[in-house]
């Protein structure tokens, strides 16, 4: 028997005797979801679950009241961070699955502590809000949180698709607000400049604008404000936009048209307009080769099938981890039917037994990928070189 066999043996031992509390713990947040940057019970429970696993958590982590970061710390030889999220969406709770996906990491956090000590390494947990809005990794990796990591890694909870080679598009959101001047709509509308129609113009130019932009492009937005009364003219009109892009070198290049279209709206409707981030930027994944290898051979020795790598899938703040250490967030399916993130079928989903016995092959995933890394030297090594490469 190999030292991998020996050690592994006792990780899924672990694993199966943590699982059914890690499904509890995964069922309770999706009764009782919590938005971003509000999920102080849900970061509570995970530190309840990571303490009695035996880590050391720091609670509060990193001036974020509902971050945490637990470790075990027995050497150097490698270090490793778990990613946890828990954040749910408003209005539909658990649409994208953190509850679960959040558990996988757990309980892979469980089933590696029993062998820490012999592997001579660090583990963190480390737990990481607002995905779904303000990215804590973002403001995480930014402060150098990241920096010196072998790797970091989750899995995300998926529909019937499941990719190891994940990708995700670099993301920009930007507020425009365009300002008038009020009148009376029916008196005398000849003295009104009408911030409304500033921001409707605008998201006309955005829709002409999308077919002179790359086909991976998205945008997307909504209005914020409109007005007030229908017999004033609006004076101010505050509109929301999502820009993302595969690159960040293109996204910024897209930002410029977009801010020349709000130019130009402001100009023939006679308002002003001014623009601000209202989310922290978003990076796109750097992809890994060597680390996505290795996790493709995890899942061939637990006998998950998955597809080739695709076009990017939305956006995550993990890309933003991405750029400071080699990172993972391969897909995997808690349901076996088409259903789509942040809806409200994928949210029942979750829920589910399908669900429930994903959090434990997840969690297996996890431990055995960072296995791998404190085991093997060398693939830290690769790992480590395909960043430096790619990063650029």
């Amino acid at each position: 028997m190999s030292e991998y066999d020996r050690i592994i043996r006792t990780v899924d031992e672990a694993i199966a005797a943590r699982a059914a509390e890690a499904v509890a713990l995964s069922d309770a947040m999706a009764a009782d979801p919590e938005i971003s940057e509000q999920e102080f019970r849900s970061s509570k429970a995970h530190v309840e679950f990571l303490e009695k696993s035996g880590f050391a958590v720091e609670y509060p982590f990193f001036g974020i009241p509902t971050a945490y970061n637990g470790k075990l710390s027995y050497g150097t030889n490698g270090r490793v961070s778990l990613l946890t999220e828990y954040d749910a969406l408003p209005g539909i709770g658990h649409a994208c699955g953190h509850n679960v996906h959040g558990a996988m990491s757990l309980l892979a956090g469980a089933g590696l502590a029993p062998v820490m000590k012999e592997l001579g390494g660090e583990l963190w947990v480390t737990g990481t809000p607002a995905e779904e809005s303000n990215g804590a990794k973002i403001t995480m990796a930014a402060g150098g949180v990241f920096d010196g990591l072998d790797l970091a890694l989750m899995i995300h909870s998926g529909n019937s698709e499941c990719r190891v080679r994940y990708r995700c598009l670099a993301m920009d959101g930007i507020e425009f607000k365009f300002t008038g001047r009020a009148s009376h709509a029916a008196a005398s509308p000849w003295e009104g400049r009408n911030a409304l129609n500033g921001a409707q113009l605008f998201f006309h130019a955005i829709d002409m604008l999308r077919q002179h932009v790359r086909p991976d492009v998205r945008m997307h937005g909504i209005y914020v404000d409109g007005g007030k009364a229908c017999n004033i003219v609006p004076e101010s009109a505050t509109v929301r936009f999502y820009f993302r892009s595969p690159r960040r070198a293109h996204l910024n290049d897209l930002l410029q048209k977009a801010y020349n279209a709000a130019k130009g709206a402001a100009l023939a409707t006679e308002t002003e307009v001014e623009w601000h981030q209202f989310e922290l930027p978003f990076d796109e994944l750097v992809p890994n080769e060597a680390a996505e290898s290795m996790m493709e051979s995890v899942y061939d020795e637990l006998g998950v099938g998955y597809g080739p790598v695709s076009g990017p899938d939305g956006s995550s703040d993990v890309g933003n981890v991405s750029m400071h250490c080699p990172t993972l967030q391969p897909l995997l399916p808690i349901v076996d039917k088409p259903y789509a993130l942040h809806t409200r079928e994928f949210e029942a989903a979750t829920r589910q037994p399908q669900a429930h016995a994903a959090i434990a092959t997840g969690a297996r995933i996890l431990a055995r990928a960072a296995l791998r890394t404190f085991l093997e030297p060398e693939l830290r090594s690769r790992m480590n070189a395909c960043l430096e490469k790619n990063k650029g």
